[in-house]
């Protein structure tokens, strides 16, 4: 099979993490989320124990205790929010940390919550202090304490409110107080998915999105997704694209891999910028260790962005190092640039 050659676009555009294209999927998400438990592919320890939580809290006719979520973003922490409204057969509210910003808001949504519906706060560890602090009685007793009037003349208020169930979501649990932390029943982790979930989860979303892919094509997305079902699906809408145009709308292996190196992910999932994040520590700091900050003004990005966005992945997998001193490149990442080690 031949294929004409495309103009590569820039990495800013087409990087496989880029803010461009998590915008995108926010847009294209939702179609493809799974609407239960039994559709929910992976994380099959976690599954096994929220679906005993959620039968418990069912038989009792109560609510289910409050869940955390956490995990790095893309593994499905939204998803299993809604999941979990949909399994207890109850309604969802959806908001997220920033979005709250002063405690008359945030008393505005519990007091209008029905009995039973999930709370669900996104971001949960961005919380102002003021916020959490009308959160915890209303987690714990039900009640919010409200301060009526000033000065003098100020007056302290209870008003009941529905027994509902908070479901929040962090990609950096620590940043939680643990007072806030410790009014969660339930504590979820939501890992990495292995190739096998992955290729499955390609599967299932062609079909909804009606695209013809073979097995050893929705394995090689898999394979450069970085364990991340959110990536997994963008990947192959890119892939698509470029299949509808170069090679009859079917993916199979050789097509995904020809559309995959346009968009500069290579085999091991890393895209420009991780090979760039490496490449910096190898090249200009003889592989470190390096200040978080000097790499994000060398390769010209956010310090927040790669600690949050690339750096996870980048860890996982061994090619880089956290150290207290700063970050450094493991042998496995002069390995995969093919850059000899300097003794």
């Amino acid at each position: 099979m031949k294929f004409k050659k495309m103009e590569q676009p820039s990495s800013h555009e087409t990087g496989a993490l880029s803010p461009a294209c998590q915008r995108d999927d926010m847009i294209s998400e939702p179609g493809l989320r799974p609407m239960s438990l039994s559709e929910y592919i992976g994380q099959d320890q976690l599954k096994k124990g929220l679906s005993l939580f959620i039968e418990a809290a069912r038989r009792r006719g109560e609510p289910l205790d409050h869940c955390l979520l956490h995990g790095h973003p893309g593994l499905g922490k939204t998803t299993l929010a809604h999941i979990i409204s949909r399994e207890l057969g109850v309604g969802i509210r959806c908001t997220s940390g920033p979005v709250i910003e002063r405690p008359g808001d945030l008393a505005a949504i519990l007091t209008n919550l029905q009995p039973g519906e999930v709370l669900f706060i996104d971001e949960i560890h961005r919380l102002s202090p003021s916020v959490e602090e009308i959160l915890y009685p209303a987690m714990e007793d039900f009640q919010l304490d409200l301060i009526i009037g000033q000065g003098p003349s100020a007056r302290t208020i209870k008003i009941d409110i529905p027994r509902f169930t908070m479901v929040g979501a962090t990609t950096r649990a620590g940043l939680l107080s643990p007072p806030l932390r410790d009014r969660f029943g339930v504590l979820l982790r939501v890992d990495f998915y292995p190739v096998k979930h992955l290729q499955e989860i390609v599967g299932r979303s062609a079909e909804v999105l009606g695209i013809k892919i073979e097995d050893d094509g929705a394995k090689e997305i898999a394979k450069r997704s970085r364990g991340t079902p959110r990536i997994a699906n963008r990947l192959l809408r890119r892939v698509r694209d470029f299949a509808e145009i170069k090679a009859k709308g079917t993916i199979n292996r050789e097509v995904a891999d020809m559309a995959l190196k346009m968009l500069e992910v290579d085999e091991k999932g890393l895209d420009r910028m991780d090979r760039q994040i490496l490449s910096i520590i190898i090249t200009r700091f003889r592989g470190g260790p390096v200040g978080l900050d000097t790499i994000a003004v060398s390769v010209g990005e956010e310090s927040t962005t790669i600690e949050e966005v690339y750096e996870p992945f980048l860890v996982q997998e061994g090619f880089l190092h956290r150290t207290p001193r700063g970050r450094m490149a493991t042998d496995k990442a002069y390995k995969h640039l093919g850059i000899s080690k300097e003794e």
